[in-house]
């Protein structure tokens, strides 16, 4: 506050220092009514008061001008610029994704369908740019309404990831194919372009087992004993019995899995199908089943989706990481099922045995460190080492430069690790018609036997407990 004959103006600065507030305080209340104020002494305020930035010139004439305005509170005299935070960079793919909803069967010239002609590869051709990254902004700097900087938030890099067949450039913002093929995104959203193998109908003796590094298209059926392993992707036009089917990428099963409790379905993305009746079934992402789920042991790293219009899960065990769906689970004779979300295990075992390898890669740095420091001490003084002290002096630095380097990678993983469990959305389960009795619900370590029908109801943790609330 600065005095100033019978008044005084006292300058307040907003926390964030982007707005400055002046007001007026009258000292002698009997002239109180003949206040003079010079534009001078406004802005001598303003400097002592180390304003120099967004100041409002009409705010400053009006003091002068009109002083009694400025009596009965503090008006704002100065705006700072605030920062403009950046923009995350992104990931363009410049080919076409297959869209699996938008799949249609093909109508023949005579009118009739082909219910088999419904298989769309998105096929690119070498040297084909496949995807290209804009980078994050940094953001536009701000300035306080005295003087000073403010530091803009930047945008999140996005990051391109290569996989198989493909080739980015030396900035790593464009991502071309290498060969001729079909564009799969397996585990971690990494791109790769894989050639394709058909079968043109049934796999039988004849064509004996698949394993093939790239994505396999078979227009037949998939019977019991028989096994297909692709690189990439799997689509099956028919039925899979108790067979063994594993891909990198993500696996269809149109006319469903009848699996007799033979066989298993394992695939590093999603896994799409009609339905599965005592089959084994693993996804990394997700499970899409747009009919029922009956007695079978299905895991999910995120979601099983059984939401089509029938939408039943009846029996065997269900595992999701963040989320299971049906419009209905159970049955009137209280079938038991298991239904168990909400957990990666694997993740955090992983993180564990991370931080107890770097806990020990930093030891041995230590150690490393104080082998090297009293070394260096004793050339300090000697002037020079024996033979054996600098041969130890060159392995204890080679042993230095390991262990960083294998520091940095622990380190970079478990980044990685950590980013995977913050992302981790809250597990439910959601049932759009009706859950029955019979059911066993497990969110890490609560459990819940469901005694009674809960209609349009969500599952989900809430302070430690398992809790309800009604589906709209």
């Amino acid at each position: 506050m600065e005095g100033i004959g019978n008044y005084k103006l006292e300058v307040k600065i907003s926390q964030d220092k982007l707005e400055a507030g002046i007001m007026l305080v009258i000292t002698d209340q009997e002239q109180g009514t003949n206040i003079q104020i010079n534009e001078s002494e406004v802005r001598e305020i303003l400097r002592k008061s180390k304003i120099t930035h967004g100041i409002l010139e009409q705010v400053v004439h009006d003091l002068c001008t009109n002083p009694s305005k400025f009596t009965a509170g503090p008006v704002t005299v100065a705006v700072g610029s605030p920062s403009v935070a950046g923009t995350d960079g992104k990931i363009e793919y410049t080919f076409m994704k297959l869209n699996q909803d938008d799949k249609r069967p093909k109508e023949l010239e005579d009118g009739r369908v082909d219910f088999y002609s419904i298989t769309s590869i998105p096929n690119v051709a070498k040297g084909q740019l496949l995807a290209r990254r804009t980078p994050a902004t940094p953001g536009q700097a701000g300035k306080s309404v005295t003087g000073e900087p403010i530091v803009p938030l930047p945008g999140k890099e996005a990051v391109l990831k290569p996989g198989k067949n493909v080739v980015v450039n030396a900035e790593r913002s464009m991502l071309y194919a290498a060969i001729d093929g079909q564009v799969s995104f397996t585990d971690k959203d990494k791109v790769n372009v894989f050639p394709v193998f058909e079968v043109n109908g049934d796999v039988d003796f004849s064509i004996g087992n698949i394993d093939f590094v790239g994505t396999v298209v078979i227009r037949g059926n998939v019977p019991t004993g028989f096994r297909v392993k692709a690189s990439g992707d799997i689509r099956v036009l028919g039925s899979v019995e108790g067979a063994d089917l594993e891909a990198g990428g993500s696996i269809e099963i149109k006319s469903g899995i009848v699996a007799q409790d033979k066989g298993q379905v394992v695939a590093g993305n999603d896994v799409r199908t009609s339905f599965i009746q005592n089959g084994n079934v693993t996804a990394g992402n997700q499970v899409l089943v747009s009919q029922s789920i009956m007695f079978s042991q299905v895991r999910a790293g995120k979601q099983i989706i059984c939401n089509g219009p029938k939408g039943i899960i009846i029996g065997g065990t269900l595992q999701a990481g963040e989320k299971i769906v049906a419009r209905v689970i159970g049955n009137t004779s209280a079938t038991p099922t298991v239904l168990e979300v909400g957990v990666k295990p694997e993740l955090r075992l992983e993180l564990a045995a991370i931080n107890k390898e770097l806990q020990t890669v930093y030891e041995n740095l230590r150690k490393t460190d104080q082998g090297l420091g009293v070394l260096g001490q004793m050339l300090k003084v000697t002037g020079d080492l024996a033979p054996d002290k600098k041969a130890m002096q060159i392995k204890l630095a080679n042993t230095r430069l390991i262990l960083e380097k294998e520091g940095k990678q622990l380190e970079a993983r478990k980044k990685e690790v950590e980013t995977e469990l913050e992302g981790e959305s809250p597990a439910a389960v959601d049932v759009y018609y009706m859950m029955y009795p019979g059911i066993k619900m497990v969110f890490g370590k609560l459990v819940r036997f469901i005694k009674q029908e809960f209609p349009r109801t969500r599952f989900l943790v809430i302070n430690g407990e398992i809790t309800t609330s009604t589906l709209i």
